[in-house]
């Protein structure tokens, strides 16, 4: 018994590290913030980066996807999905200059965040801040940036999160 279970721990441990990352929402009361209508609403405990990094996704939330949209220093007319990122992090004071998806597989620490994680890889990043996804497709509206809880599978995504979040 005992040797079976010593053969079979490291097997599950490999086969968990092979699965491919995926969204999925999980309501976590006091962590998770709550969408009303389009925008997302920080859980009070959050910390203040977390609170900014709502405030700034709200900003631009429902606004056009247009490709390499996003990516000056102010606000744009559209984003996509680099742009959108990289305006949630600068809100947030994580971020200096827009990144692109590809650029965000090395952003910040590895692993899932306790408040914001990054799924990237070539050609596409999306978010989760405090529990809600935001997202320039696999919602529920028009191509764009957007809060949604609707999970989403992250197949080659490297997970990344800002330090300290």
């Amino acid at each position: 018994m005992i040797l079976r279970a010593a053969f079979l721990l490291p097997l599950v441990a490999l086969l968990s590290a092979c699965a491919s990352p995926s969204y999925t929402y999980r309501y976590v009361p006091g962590k998770t913030a709550q969408k009303v209508g389009h925008y997302a609403v920080a859980p009070p405990e959050a910390p203040p980066a977390v609170h900014a990094a709502i405030a700034a996704g709200n900003r631009i939330a429902g606004l056009p996807y247009c490709y390499g949209a996003g990516h000056s220093a102010g606000e744009d007319s559209a984003y996509d999905c680099s742009g959108a990122a990289s305006y949630v992090l600068r809100g947030a004071g994580k971020l200096g200059e827009a990144e692109t998806s590809d650029s965000f597989r090395e952003f910040g620490e590895p692993g899932p965040g306790e408040w914001i994680t990054i799924y990237a890889k070539k050609g596409h990043v999306f978010m989760s801040v405090a529990g809600l996804r935001y997202d320039t497709g696999w919602t529920d509206g028009p191509k764009g940036p957007q809060w949604t809880m609707r999970d989403r599978p992250a197949d080659g995504c490297v997970l990344r999160h800002p330090v300290g979040l």
